[in-house]
């Protein structure tokens, strides 16, 4: 029996997947972010093999019974990043074939497979990227907090604090995020909040987006308004990817994906009647099959190709 792992490595967690040589889910996984741009090398290194590490103990295998991986990570759309994950897991998985891709890569094939279709992720980070006919792919958006992730639960997130915060100076409206953001998270106050965002500002925004999909379903304006925002840019994204690809007016998939799609009925709502009116042939709708999932599933091809050209 040959078995394969499927990586789907984030700015928040870590999703892994082993199959068996017949394709069938075997074992699912999950551990702390792996994108090495933001959370460095060394944890998401940790990350990747403690989630590998737990799949393999439940299923009493070996990182030597591993004949193919593939992992999708952010950041790996870069070959420099991409390079330095297949070193680490090449090591770890000695007798695996390795590939190694982006994060994006992975979702796509998780929505369409090798077809036409576009995914709209928004997780820690925002982006989407699609495919057409002809092959032609294109991307827009996925460039980090610090130029980009509008829509993003990083995005969100900070949007919030700095509600919060003009409100308690005077110089914005009342939230019912004032009464969440401190007795919800363990910080106590804002000296130890601000201390938290700059030692590690991915473990503090993101976290806080639960907080606002959940004031905007009670009716609270402000949180309304943010995600608003948040739905106009990530919708921005997509129209980008759709115009580029020539397929305003063609029917295909238009997935979303990412956490935070699917805890919201407020911000999904928003989303796709805003996608329905710049591609209304499109089918739209939640991911279905996981990201970390069809990165097994390419492992598996990927290995059984090698094969045979030996």
């Amino acid at each position: 029996m040959s078995y394969f792992l499927g990586i789907d490595g984030g700015g928040t967690k870590t999703d892994c997947v082993l199959l068996d040589s017949q394709g069938q889910v075997l074992r699912r996984s999950q551990g702390g972010p792996s994108n090495p741009l933001r959370s460095g090398y060394t944890r998401a290194w940790f990350s990747v093999s403690g989630a590998a590490d737990t799949v393999l103990a439940r299923q009493s295998l070996k990182a030597t019974d591993i004949r193919g991986i593939c992992g999708g990570f952010g950041g790996a759309a870069r070959p420099a990043v991409a390079k330095r994950m297949s070193v680490f897991l090449e090591r770890s998985f000695p007798k695996a074939e390795v590939k190694v891709t982006s994060d994006i890569e992975i979702a796509l094939a998780a929505a369409v497979e090798k077809g036409v279709g576009v995914v709209l992720i928004a997780g820690t980070g925002s982006v989407a990227y699609g495919r057409n006919a002809h092959g032609k792919t294109v991307r827009a958006g996925g460039w980090g907090p610090w130029l980009g992730d509008q829509g993003s639960a990083f995005d969100i997130g900070r949007s919030a604090l700095t509600a919060v915060r003009r409100h308690e100076d005077g110089l914005g409206p009342a939230t019912e995020l004032s009464d969440r953001v401190f007795k919800n998270l363990e910080w106590r106050n804002w000296g130890t909040l601000i201390e938290h965002i700059a030692k590690n500002p991915d473990e503090v925004f993101p976290r806080v987006y639960p907080l606002v999909a959940r004031a905007a379903q009670h009716g609270d304006e402000v949180s309304r308004n943010i995600l608003d925002s948040a739905a106009d840019a990530l919708v921005e994204l997509a129209d980008h990817v759709i115009r580029q690809l020539g397929l305003t007016g063609e029917k295909f998939p238009l997935v979303r994906a990412g956490g935070v799609f699917g805890h919201c009925a407020y911000l999904d709502s928003i989303v796709d009647a805003r996608l329905a009116a710049i591609a209304n042939r499109a089918t739209i709708g939640p991911l279905q099959t996981s990201p970390a999932e069809a990165a097994a599933q390419m492992a598996r091809t990927a290995a059984g190709r090698a094969a045979d050209a030996n």
